[in-house]
């Protein structure tokens, strides 16, 4: 079950909310710029960033290009190594998919890894439908769980919590789900962090199954690639006796040598370091070492369709890094639950449309949900242009029209008030196609300035509720140009034109 699902407003009503929660804007705030300035730092070690940054967009984009190649390559390579490759093309087939690999073992609990893929398709959930317990296993996401709260963060998911509320948490409902907290926990970090040690250790020495994503896929030799920072990802792949891996399609890379390329560009830009403390990569099976059975779930659920979106397609390039929250001026005011996805902040506000269409109120408000000032591609890893896709996904919400899904032809109706904002963006376009109707309206707001309300009327009294309407001048540039230079000629008068 999608978080659409459970009845998410649209993300203004969303982040109206949220921004009053003042205890939670301070959380917020802490974080992100404690992170972005240790990324910064790290970012300026490196005298060849740009470069790195461009290669790892080229390879992408090539990837991207020929992704049904590497694909094929991937299973065959992952096949030839002893492991088992399954195709899901969208949630529902995926968690039925998981669901009999986990009811085949005769288990009914899981140790999961970090997985944003499991959390897109509503995995945990669908588990517990089937009976079968899954637990998180890195320390963010626990206090997700415990708190049966949902991920705000891609990296952090539990940003929105402060230490307090943390050791609340652990005393309050570690007791439910295994091991309880030690008597008299307190709010340190390393009291905390070693009370989720134990808690988890038994589940590490028990679990039979283990449920992971990847950061990456190497085709070539069909690796798949796990960074964390905690161990507990390394736990989970070479503990259990089966492994189920749930990964999107894009995640997918040719070689080793390209590998290497994001190997460099991810812990930079996520956790500020130079290279991850635990990378764990895993070939098939091996007799005597790790899992003895192998399964790798390649998920679709969109990124097809998305794929043939020749500008929303660089979307797909994104390593889950997110450098974009942390200097978002949105989501560090409004926090990732407001997006109503598993993908918060920028990334989210381009990646949810796509994968799951604009077809509700939410999705599509969320290319909405940004003040396009380009932060977020500036600091992008893989140089994807997300002020570029907002603008292309707001075009598509305002002038509706038809998607195919998964086969399935979709009519996407403009969202309220959008007929409103195309009339004027029609008359907008008509003005400046005609510079004798543009220089009449200047005069007109010019002597007419006085009478100009504070505040928009009718449809736009929205964008007036949170911002100032720009005052109207006294003279326009081109009569202020006709008056003070109207008789020079040369490259000035040209300028005028």
């Amino acid at each position: 079950m999608s978080v659409t699902d459970l009845g998410m407003p649209a993300f203004p009503a969303a982040a109206a909310r949220a921004t009053r929660d003042t205890r939670l804007r301070a959380n917020l705030r802490h974080a992100t710029h404690t992170i972005r300035d240790k990324r910064a730092r790290a970012v300026g070690e490196l005298a060849d960033w740009a470069e790195l940054r461009a290669a790892g967009r080229a390879i992408k984009d090539r990837t991207l290009r020929h992704l049904d190649h590497y694909l094929e390559r991937l299973e065959e390579a992952v096949t030839a190594a002893g492991g088992r490759v399954h195709w899901a093309a969208d949630a529902a087939e995926a968690n039925r998919i998981v669901t009999r690999l986990v009811r085949a073992t005769g288990e009914r609990e899981v140790v999961k890894v970090k997985s944003m893929a499991t959390q897109e398709i509503g995995l945990n959930e669908a588990l517990a439908e089937a009976g079968i317990s899954a637990y998180e296993t890195d320390l963010a996401e626990l206090i997700v769980q415990l708190g049966k709260d949902r991920p705000s963060h891609i990296l952090v998911p539990a940003i929105h919590r402060n230490r307090s509320e943390i050791r609340d948490i652990f005393r309050s409902e570690m007791g439910d789900w295994g091991r309880p907290a030690p008597e008299g926990l307190t709010d340190r970090p390393g009291d905390l962090a070693e009370a989720a040690r134990l808690h988890l250790r038994e589940k590490f020495l028990r679990a039979k199954v283990g449920i992971s994503g990847a950061n990456f896929m190497v085709a070539e030799t069909g690796t798949l690639v796990v960074v964390e920072s905690e161990g507990n990802g390394r736990m989970c792949l070479t503990l259990p006796e089966t492994l189920i891996s749930v990964v999107g399609i894009e995640k997918v890379v040719p070689t080793w040598q390209d590998l290497e390329v994001f190997l460099q560009l991810l812990p930079r830009s996520s956790t500020a370091e130079r290279m991850n403390p635990y990378t764990s990569m895993w070939t098939g099976t091996t007799d005597g070492d790790g899992p003895r059975t192998f399964h790798l779930v390649l998920l679709d659920n969109g990124r097809t369709d998305t794929l043939a979106d020749t500008v929303g397609r660089q979307a797909l390039r994104c390593i889950r890094c997110s450098a974009c929250l942390n200097v978002c001026p949105v989501y560090e005011r409004a926090g990732g639950h407001a997006y109503g996805s598993a993908y918060p902040g920028p990334i989210g506000a381009i990646l949810t449309p796509q994968l799951r269409g604009t077809a509700s109120e939410l999705d599509a408000s969320l290319p909405y949900a940004s003040s396009l000032c380009g932060a977020c591609y500036e600091v992008c890893p893989v140089a994807i242009d997300i002020p570029e896709v907002l603008v292309h996904l707001r075009e598509r919400v305002v002038e509706g029209g038809r998607v195919t899904r998964r086969g399935v032809r979709t009519v996407i109706r403009p969202a309220k008030g959008h007929a409103a904002e195309r009339a004027a963006m029609r008359a907008a376009a008509f003005a400046f196609d005609r510079p004798g109707v543009l220089r009449a309206g200047q005069r007109l707001a010019a002597r007419t300035r006085r009478l100009h309300p504070r505040r928009l009327p009718g449809p736009g009294r929205a964008w007036t509720d949170t911002r100032d309407l720009p005052p109207v001048e006294a003279e326009s540039f081109r009569d202020w140009w006709q008056r003070t230079r109207g008789g020079e000629r040369g490259s000035g008068q040209e300028g005028a034109k």
